[in-house]
């Protein structure tokens, strides 16, 4: 039996669920409010970095058109901004990659229309769904835009917080010298904020993405405010400043004559991300089901970089499922579930205790940071594990379980 899938939304879910179900033969139209063309002008999507596991899938989908080899980068610096600062390392098994969307989605597009799916490019409103899914066996949404998260009931226990937890300055600069070894640098000034350094691919090579996680109320927050157009030259004073007194690591490595955004201020995104995890299907009003996927099931702060790792692993289930059934029933719905909550939801959960967890400094969480500087076995294990996140919460679910994994290193260590 032939199957005819819709997807609302043209993000890194919404396209790799489109390329897996072509990959099978199935019949796919996405909609889209923007053309592979309009992307080159727009201002920066987002930070994205994809792990190993995410590239894997990409591999699969034959659209890995990125060397890691080229453009990857090997592991994460850490730095921990105490009285006495903490400087330490951590490898990934595989090498992860980021490549600015704008080039990244435009490339997806073209290969999803080369092998067969089909666009519309017109904008998609939650008053159009229900006549959508009459046309199709199956609705998939993958935007939170044009009010579609509102179709979707907040899941409580995995939405702790009603407001964003930090006050986001976003950027990819030119000037930041490449340490040692090709890395993310992720580095915690207590009390004010975090600083994400990513290696990132753009339109003209590598440059430096900056993803600036500032506390609200803190010394910081001016840098999710100052506007860059007003006064670039201000705006680039100011923040390395703050650079240099909350982040060194990286601020060490600048060249303050050439450090700038990469082609100013369409590089540049100033905001705040409001955490919430949303339940994975809902029920139109004609009774037809849609699907969430992507931002529109669980949007994520981007401090950890799990957004768009974990919207491929959901996009990925979501396609086996479609592939070996006919039949998208309530049954349908709880098989994909079973098989793709787990890690989206422990993704949410890591995140969000991060974001708390990194301001308040209880004292496990300061002996758990201590552990970690002190023993590079555990440093490695903590740094791979951002490609398996239902493994790190296993560890950060409860205190017990985090003292025991500290334990564990420290006799390691001792021994």
């Amino acid at each position: 039996m032939s199957k005819r899938i819709c997807i609302v939304g043209a993000g890194a879910a919404g396209l790799h669920l489109g390329l897996y179900l072509r990959q099978h033969g199935v019949d796919v139209t996405i909609y889209s409010d923007r053309r592979p063309e309009d992307y080159r002008a727009s201002r920066l999507l987002n930070t994205v970095a994809h792990h190993s596991v995410t590239i894997a899938r990409e591999s699969d989908l034959n659209v890995n058109k990125w060397s890691v080899n080229e453009n990857g980068y090997y592991g994460h610096y850490y730095y921990v901004g105490t009285p006495t600062p903490l400087r330490f390392y951590g490898d990934m098994e595989a090498p992860s990659r980021a490549v600015d969307y704008r080039l990244y989605l435009p490339e997806l597009m073209k290969s999803f229309t080369e092998r067969g799916g089909r666009f519309v490019f017109e904008q998609v409103t939650s008053e159009d769904l229900e006549t959508l899914s009459e046309q199709y066996d199956l609705l998939v949404v993958c935007t939170g835009k044009a009010g579609f998260g509102s179709l979707f009931e907040s899941r409580e226990s995995a939405t702790p917080f009603k407001s964003p937890q930090r006050a986001l300055c976003v950027g990819l600069f030119k000037g930041i010298k490449e340490a040692p070894i090709r890395a993310v640098t992720m580095s915690f000034s207590p009390g004010a904020g975090e600083m994400i350094e990513i290696p990132t691919l753009t339109f003209n090579g590598m440059c430096t993405a900056l993803v600036m996680e500032n506390h609200i109320g803190g010394e910081l927050e001016i840098l999710s405010k100052v506007k860059y157009d007003e006064d670039p030259r201000a705006f680039l004073n100011l923040l390395l400043e703050k650079l240099v007194k909350h982040h060194p690591s990286v601020a060490e490595r600048i060249d303050p004559e050439a450090f700038d955004l990469v082609e100013g201020s369409n590089d540049l995104l100033q905001g705040a991300v409001p955490p919430i995890y949303r339940e994975g299907a809902a029920r139109l009003r004609n009774g037809k089901t849609v699907i969430g996927l992507g931002d529109v099931m669980a949007t994520v702060d981007p401090l950890l970089g799990q957004g768009a790792n974990m919207a491929s692993h959901a996009a990925r289930v979501l396609g086996e499922e479609i592939v070996g059934t006919s039949v998208f029933d309530a049954r349908f719905v709880e098989h994909v579930e079973a098989r793709r909550e787990d890690r989206v939801i422990c993704a949410t959960r890591w995140t969000n205790y991060m974001l708390k967890n990194l301001k308040e400094l209880p004292p496990e969480f300061q002996q758990f940071i201590g552990t970690l500087s002190q023993s590079r076995e555990m440093a490695d294990e903590f740094t791979n594990n951002f490609n398996y996140p239902e493994k790190q919460w296993d560890y950060f679910s409860s205190s017990e379980r985090l003292m025991a994994w500290c334990e564990k290193y420290s006799e390691r260590r001792a021994a």
